[in-house]
């Protein structure tokens, strides 16, 4: 496994890569690994000749910089990690390698990302798609792989590479969780053990969402209103959205029918901002 930090040195293995026949599996995190991103590089290993992960806190998509500050990093350990699991290479690039002198050129998608996270996080999506098109320009993978907890940045993702014609497949892994139902999250570790082990009801609620739709529940309000209930119960969590979309469009639905819908909650616990989703549709 090599770790590699310049931006040239990265592109230029990836064009003799591409020369070789070999399909690449890229998977970019911003470090801080856990058992997720893990799943992530299983799955790039079974599909990919060639395994990078991409390993770079993006100032771009944080909004406030405190949260980008304490952001946990420690490459040695996330490094000793991937070793295990015969990931080739580890693109770890410093800010300037990526956001060059006098950078300005921004990405943003229109009509994706004003809401859910957008709204809660203004210009976060644009640091995301911004960063994600110079991953891709540079490593032009075969595969790239992203999880489903963080459902609204999948589908702008993939309307990015559709609109700039990237030849990447998404190729998207189920959220992984703690014992308790906690969706695995970098931010995790800034929880205390109270914290930690009261955030589960964040996964009750949509758990009890999604046996409701099961036994015939369809008004999204009140689908709403069961989550909002459930996790209010709880006084360590303050609720910052609540909502229920279309999981390809993001627009508001009022009913499940037979297109999926997007059940995606943020609650806050302490100075943690989590989030957590399920996909529902009339089938379920």
């Amino acid at each position: 496994m090599e770790i590699i930090n310049r931006r040239q040195r990265m592109a230029s293995l990836a064009r003799k890569l591409r020369r070789e026949n070999k399909t690449i599996g890229f998977v970019p995190t911003l470090g801080a690994l856990h058992e997720g991103h893990l799943a992530l590089v299983k799955e790039a290993r079974q599909m990919s000749d060639v395994v990078i992960v991409s390993i770079f806190v993006n100032p771009a998509q944080f909004n406030q910089s405190a949260d980008f500050k304490n952001y946990p990093r420690d490459l040695t350990s996330d490094a000793a990690y991937l070793a295990e699991y015969q990931v080739d290479y580890i693109f770890a690039p410093e800010e300037k390698e990526i956001y060059g002198e006098n950078f300005s050129t921004y990405v943003y998608i229109e009509g994706l990302s004003e809401t859910l996270e957008g709204a809660s996080r203004r210009g976060h999506f644009r640091g995301v798609a911004t960063v994600v098109t110079i991953l891709f320009n540079m490593i032009r993978p075969d595969f790239a792989f992203f999880g489903q907890k963080d459902a609204q940045q999948i589908v702008v993702i993939k309307r990015l590479t559709e609109d700039l014609g990237f030849d990447t497949e998404i190729i998207v892994a189920p959220i992984v969780r703690e014992e308790s139902g906690l969706a695995l999250s970098s931010r995790n570790q800034r929880l205390s053990s109270e914290e930690r082990q009261k955030a589960s009801i964040i996964y009750q609620a949509l758990r009890e969402a999604k046996i409701a739709v099961r036994d015939g529940e369809r008004n999204v309000a009140r689908l709403a209103e069961i989550v909002r209930r459930k996790i209010s119960s709880e006084p360590l969590a303050q609720i910052d959205y609540i909502s229920l979309v279309d999981n390809e469009t993001l627009a508001p639905v009022d009913k499940i029918g037979e297109h999926a819908v997007l059940f995606a909650v943020a609650v806050w616990f302490g100075n943690v901002r989590l989030i957590d989703n399920v996909v529902l549709n009339r089938r379920q």
